[in-house]
């Protein structure tokens, strides 16, 4: 008890100190989603291969002159997209889908400002220490690779095909759900622990998180081939739980990356599994875990996941409109954030 007291006013300073760093840290998260939802409407769109050049600085500035915007649409009218799905799109048209990858790009380059500035502020004047200075190193590093694998995805798309390589859309899009929940992890691990329990469900909760993180990266698949415009039933699959045609492809694994019915067969059962395991962390923590906040943390979990299963049988049954999928997608970067919560909720009371 006088140990508690003693080390009450040393918490009391810690967090002062480190609260804007958390501010700083939870605010990028929420310009990540924002980016986020800007991608997934550059891609609902057929945007992402509008701007077929890579330029990091002098890309910031648009085409502004009716001389520059005929150049980049006559640099877009050179790839495969163009003859084989817009041949005929007016200048002005171009410049619809243009503007959607021209900000996403903008907040992309804004995101690495918006990280690196701050950062340096905080390690000059010493608020981090060496350990959380390594971590926040890392997601810079991240953030970088983030902006490089975005073009290598981009890259994909400007010959031999109309759209990007659903490999590296499913790269990109998990890059930027690590950095999200990279985000929420570290600036929850700057609140001090102020309750004790026991382990039980902290590995369950890790293994949640994995399962949610691959359920993402098997979305990019399904996005990338377009697997959600097809078998567009539930729960069944052409009248059958488990269809015919899922092995078909040769190698067997290819039809894990590259079969259309496989891959959103595979999200399917993925998702009935993250929501069960789901299901039984609540249960489990709900009887075992005393402190509200754990609960509370648990049952949102359960009601997120609940919640975006319906959001992914909707879009599937409504045939992926942009307004449903990007509230898919949305739905799974808040899932990701409340398993990650939650799962530091179960650490720092262990």
């Amino acid at each position: 008890m006088v140990n508690a007291r003693a080390d009450a006013p040393c918490r009391a300073v810690r967090e002062t100190a480190l609260g804007p760093v958390r501010g700083w840290l939870f605010l990028f998260a929420a310009l990540v989603l924002v980016n986020l939802g800007v991608g997934g409407a550059t891609r609902l769109t057929g945007s992402g291969l509008s701007i077929t050049q890579w330029q990091p600085v002098v890309g910031i500035i648009p085409p502004l002159s009716q001389e520059e915007w005929q150049q980049a649409f006559d640099q877009y009218r050179q790839i495969p997209q163009y003859h084989y799905l817009n041949r005929g799109m007016s200048l002005a048209a171009f410049q619809v889908i243009y503007w959607w990858e021209w900000a996403h790009r903008l907040l992309g380059r804004l995101l690495g400002v918006a990280f690196f500035a701050p950062l340096l502020y905080f390690l000059a004047t010493r608020r981090i220490d060496r350990r959380l200075s390594a971590k926040l190193l890392g997601l810079l590093l991240l953030v970088g690779v983030q902006g490089v694998a975005g073009w290598y995805m981009v890259r994909s798309g400007l010959a031999g095909r109309t759209d990007v390589s659903q490999y590296r859309l499913a790269l990109h899009l998990g890059l930027a759900m690590a950095i999200f929940a990279g985000l929420i992890a570290t600036a929850l691990t700057l609140e001090a622990p102020r309750q004790r329990a026991g382990r039980r469900g902290h590995a369950s909760a890790a293994v949640i998180i994995a399962l949610i993180f691959l359920q993402v990266v098997l979305g990019g698949l399904v996005a990338g081939l377009k697997a959600g415009l097809g078998h567009n039933t539930w729960p069944l699959m052409d009248g059958r739980f488990i269809p015919v045609g899922l092995g078909i492809m040769q190698p067997w694994y290819l039809n894990l990356f590259e079969n259309a019915m496989t891959v959103q067969f595979a999200h399917r059962l993925l998702a009935y599994l993250v929501l069960a395991l789901v299901i039984w962390q609540a249960w489990r923590v709900t009887r075992s875990a005393p402190e509200p906040p754990i609960i509370k943390s648990a049952l949102g979990l359960l009601g997120a996941a609940v919640l975006q299963a319906g959001l992914g049988i909707w879009t599937l049954l409504a045939h992926v409109p942009v307004a449903l999928a990007l509230a898919h997608q949305a739905g799974a970067a808040a899932l990701l954030a409340i398993a990650v919560w939650h799962f530091q909720l179960l650490r720092r009371a262990a």
